[in-house]
């Protein structure tokens, strides 16, 4: 029976049947998959301990014997990166558990997003090691990825005026989430339907992490009002765009601490 493997960070784990497990992967070269893993409550010896979120495994899978719409068959997972240590901690457990939920909801079956694969990856393993704060990784995460997703903010000039960031009279603007971009004071006239305020000196911060070397973003030390602001306009403006609530990003800003 013909089939592939593959490196992949598990997504999601539906119960299917009594023993049964319906899995969707992430893999570099592949994209999205969705795969069947038949007994895996009960095989010890194929799927012990690698099939558990966000953990990297290399799988095994083969094509449907008949019909060719029918799902993927996991044959075998050898756990890689088990990224143990987001475990111990609830909040870590909770920032991966939403950027495994945006990353879903955005993904397309079967379309190869190598970029978005390694920003989870570099994602997932500074949790893991703890080299940056957790709330940084997640601002870094959440405005990288939109920038592979496509509908990446405008927050260097005012969308209506033009008027660069740094000439921008006052410390706030305001960011419009239907357009994607920042309006300054002088043309906040201009009906907003759906946005935030947010200050200047957290969009320097956005622009920079955004678009330095992803291996020097440990070197960017955000204050604690700019977290806030950056969690509350990435955290606002991801869900609007892809167009759902994510039920992850309501359960970590309910254990986050205020």
């Amino acid at each position: 029976m013909s089939g592939f493997s593959t490196e992949a960070i598990l997504l999601k784990k539906l119960e299917y049947g009594d023993h049964d497990l319906i899995l969707t992967f992430f893999t570099r070269s592949m994209g999205k998959i969705t795969a069947i893993a038949k007994n895996a409550k009960k095989s010890v010896k194929r799927f012990s301990g690698s099939l558990d979120l966000f953990s990297v495994n290399h799988i095994q899978c083969t094509y449907p014997k008949k019909k060719k719409d029918a799902l993927l068959v996991l044959s075998h997972a050898d756990l890689e990166s088990p990224f143990e240590k987001i475990r111990l901690d609830i909040l870590n457990t909770s920032y991966a558990c939403y950027w495994l939920e945006m990353v879903h909801s955005w993904l397309e079956e079967g379309k190869p997003q190598e970029p978005l694969y390694d920003l989870l990856l570099f994602a997932l393993d500074a949790l893991n090691s703890g080299s940056m704060p957790a709330p940084t990784i997640s601002i870094l995460f959440q405005i990288r990825f939109m920038s592979i997703s496509g509908f990446s903010p405008s927050i260097t000039e005012c969308a209506h005026c033009h008027t660069g960031l740094d000439e921008i009279q006052g410390q706030k603007v305001v960011f419009d989430f239907t357009e994607g971009t920042l309006v300054c004071p002088n043309c906040n006239h201009h009906p907003v339907k759906k946005g935030v305020t947010v200050s200047k000196g957290t969009l320097k911060q956005l622009f920079w992490i955004n678009t330095s070397d992803i291996h020097r973003a440990d070197r960017i030390r955000f204050s604690a009002y700019a977290v806030r602001e950056g969690e509350v306009l990435l955290e606002s403006f991801i869900p609007f765009h892809i167009g759902r609530d994510l039920k992850s990003l309501q359960f970590l800003k309910r254990i986050r601490t205020p």
